[in-house]
């Protein structure tokens, strides 16, 4: 079966680092694209970042642009997140996902989530 399972998360201070990993089994990692999103305390879902399947198109949304950075393995079927300069409000759990393909238009499997939390 499909399973995503993140890890890295933690407790950080303010400026500090976290690498966020995800590692995929039960599909072929290298078809998909894959995604970051996170859900602060009390708040919806917000996209974080994107990969597609070759590494040749990357997209992060403007609240961690120049701070964090997507990669990807297809060689051992792990998509990371590397998260630099983190801010309170970097503070959530924080997803990776899998866009489905062909007619499904839409994240159609998740992990458990890992907490990023950054406090003082």
């Amino acid at each position: 079966q499909v399973q995503l399972v993140e890890s890295g998360g933690g407790l950080v201070q303010p400026g500090g680092s976290l690498r966020l990993s995800c590692a995929a089994s039960g599909f072929t990692f290298s078809n998909y694209w894959m995604y970051w999103v996170r859900q602060a305390p009390g708040k919806g879902l917000e996209w974080v970042s994107s990969i597609n399947t070759n590494s040749g198109r990357i997209y992060y949304a403007d609240s961690v642009k120049g701070r964090f950075t997507i990669s990807r393995d297809n060689a051992n079927n792990t998509v990371y997140l590397q998260m630099n300069s983190l801010k309170s409000e970097d503070t959530a759990v924080h997803y990776c996902a899998r866009w489905g393909l062909g007619a499904i238009d839409t994240l159609d499997e998740w992990g458990q989530g890992t907490l990023v939390t950054v406090s003082s």
